[in-house]
């Protein structure tokens, strides 16, 4: 039957979408077993067979200006289809603008980050003459299997109420050992003597919670003089201050997430407390040591003379009180058992397969001329989304519905993603559509991509109409922001403009805890964009004072604080990102995040109990 219906000529060259499965060379063998009937299905074949070549030979997509980069060929390269991203000529003025902005952003950035990693040359003798240690970059490199470092929120601690702590006084980030992505945090005692501030707690917080959330193996290099007493107010007492840490790493034990905790310095009051509830410590003879308080407070307070290695050494701790595990005698061999010890977590290594992709049509050097000025400058956000998905393919999800936010699925160097973008305001129908797109993502546990660019509010409500669909709109993105913080995939947030308002939360902004987050240096954070006329948002408030000189003050003060840098010197990010190394970027968090898939331990209820 089918024979005859593709003898139809009309109805064939019509429908010929519907028989994707007839252009192969079985359908070709099925037509040629009818040779012997009419000589009008012969001809049928023939045609059949010639249009079926020609789509073949045809170039995929040869309307659309490929950058020139290295495609491979990918097995899914007919499943999506190809994002049209040409910058059109009516647009030079905005992407010219944009590209100067990113640029002098970009400047900004690479200055601040070589004044974080600046070290003062006393600091460093004092540390590594005097005391004999490595730098925490070099113990880094010792541990890891390469210099594939993924550093976290190194601008942390620039220019903080009470001075500037050099990447908050601790180095934290993900990389490999033995095959084995790994976290680790490593106190830098060049840094005020590795004395903990309430930004150096922070960022530990935030590696371990990291680490939670993906089940990485987390290794501590601890060197600490204990808590910056001055601020112990800021420190000490809180549900997130310096005890979290100690409740983090008995949960992660509890989670079955290994943990190996390495001595080489001293750790003092509650720096001791890490290595004594990891589930394996090692300390370097004559360089390590632990106590509760050091020999200038025990003479103090008793008036006996001990010294360091007496009170609380390594001969102390791994002979007498059985508080470690492993004793070297120098640094690199310490870090040779780290690397032994990681060899038997038996975590299921994920072996990472050869999986062939697409690269971009577009070079994500043009991103830079898309990341926005300002929300008059952006662009459609598709062309963002062809710049860092395989093959700039997209599959869409309710095109035509809500169309001020992008929903679909993509790869990303062959990980599958499902992509949430901003094109707008976020409305009630595209409140609904993002929450019904993520619940999808969730029951095919598909990771997501959230590109954070919100509209800034410019004015207040005046009128009944705009009341209504501002109730409407509250309502739906309630929605989003329910389905999205019980949505149980991994989650990766990029901002790529603004990130302003209660949009920022159904975007999955850091209170709704996404695996990953990151800043374009061109990217904003704040209540209200300050750029914006914000100014009609305080009329009617007898409590305010609307004069030129106080809306002036407040205006710079807006303006200092909600870009990027304020914003990741105070952790409320993973880092800043430049935006043609976000495809690099994003797909090793996917990379990262995927090898928990490949743990099989189950979760235990009771953390390992050291003596």
């Amino acid at each position: 039957m089918w024979m005859f219906i593709l003898s139809k000529k009309p109805f064939f060259d019509v429908n010929i979408h519907l028989f994707p499965r007839l252009a192969r060379a079985r359908s070709y063998t099925l037509m040629s077993q009818w040779q012997n009937k009419t000589s009008v299905q012969k001809n049928s074949q023939v045609l059949c067979a010639t249009q079926f070549r020609r789509m073949a030979d045809l170039p995929e997509d040869d309307a659309v200006p490929t950058s020139g980069s290295k495609s491979r060929k990918s097995k899914d390269k007919w499943s999506f289809p190809v994002l049209d991203g040409r910058i059109h000529r009516g647009h030079n003025d905005t992407t010219e603008a944009n590209l100067r902005n990113s640029e002098a952003c970009i400047q900004r950035y690479l200055e601040l980050l070589g004044k974080v990693c600046q070290r003062k040359e006393k600091d460093i003798l004092r540390h590594t003459r005097d005391n004999h240690k490595l730098l925490a970059r070099d113990r880094l490199r010792l541990v890891l299997d390469d210099d594939s470092f993924f550093e976290l929120s190194p601008l942390a601690g620039y220019d903080l109420p009470y001075g500037t702590i050099s990447n908050a006084g601790c180095l934290t980030g993900i990389g490999k050992i033995c095959g084995l992505w790994c976290m680790l945090i490593a106190n830098d005692a060049t840094v005020k003597g590795g004395t903990l501030y309430p930004i150096t707690v922070k960022k530990h917080l935030r590696a371990q919670n990291i680490a939670i959330l993906n089940r990485l193996p987390t290794v501590y290099l601890m060197d600490s003089g204990g808590a910056f007493l001055p601020l112990q107010a800021e420190i000490f007492p809180d549900h997130c201050h310096g005890g979290r840490i100690f409740y983090n790493v008995a949960l992660m034990s509890s989670m079955k997430i290994p943990q190996v905790a390495v001595v080489c310095g001293s750790c003092i009051a509650g720096a001791a407390y890490v290595p004594s509830i990891a589930d394996e410590t090692i300390i370097i003879d004559k360089i390590g040591s632990m106590f509760l308080a050091g020999p200038p407070l025990v003479k103090a307070a008793t008036g006996e003379d001990i010294s360091v290695e007496e009170l609380g050494g390594a001969t102390l701790h791994s002979r007498v009180s059985g508080g470690i595990d492993y004793i070297t005698s120098t640094e690199e061999e310490a870090y040779e058992q780290v690397r032994s010890i990681v060899m038997t977590f038996n975590c299921g290594k994920h072996v990472k397969e050869s999986v062939e992709y697409d690269d971009p049509l577009y070079s994500p050097e043009e991103l830079k001329a898309l990341a926005p000025q300002n929300h008059e400058c952006s662009l459609d956000v598709k062309l963002i989304m062809s710049r860092l998905i395989d093959g700039s393919r997209f599959q869409e999800f309710k095109a035509e519905y809500g169309t001020t936010l992008v929903t679909g699925f993509a790869h990303v160097k062959g990980h599958l993603i499902g992509l949430v973008a901003n094109n707008g305001e976020l409305t009630h129908q595209a409140s609904l559509k993002g929450s019904n797109f993520v619940t999808l993502c969730s029951h095919r546990n598909i990771p997501i991509l959230f590109l954070l660019n919100s509209v800034p509010r410019t004015s207040p409500c005046t009128r009944l109409a705009q009341a209504e669909d501002l109730g409407r709109r509250v309502k739906a993105q309630a929605c989003m922001m329910a389905t999205i913080a019980c949505a149980e995939v991994p989650k990766i947030t990029l901002v790529i403009g603004g990130y302003f308002g209660n949009d920022s939360y159904a975007m999955c902004g850091r209170s709704f805890d996404p695996n990953f987050l990151f800043l374009w240096p061109n990217a904003r954070v704040a209540l209200v964009d300050c750029r914006s006329p914000f100014a009609d948002f305080l009329e009617g408030d007898e409590n305010f004072s609307t004069d030129k000189s106080t809306l002036k003050n407040l205006e710079k003060k807006l303006e200092n604080e909600s870009t990027a840098f304020y914003s990741s010197a105070r952790l409320w990010d993973d880092g800043v990102i430049l935006p043609q190394n976000s495809r690099e970027v994003i797909a090793k968090c996917l990379e990262i995040i995927k090898q928990k898939d490949h743990q099989t331990l189950p979760f235990q209820q009771q953390p390992i109990l050291r003596i």
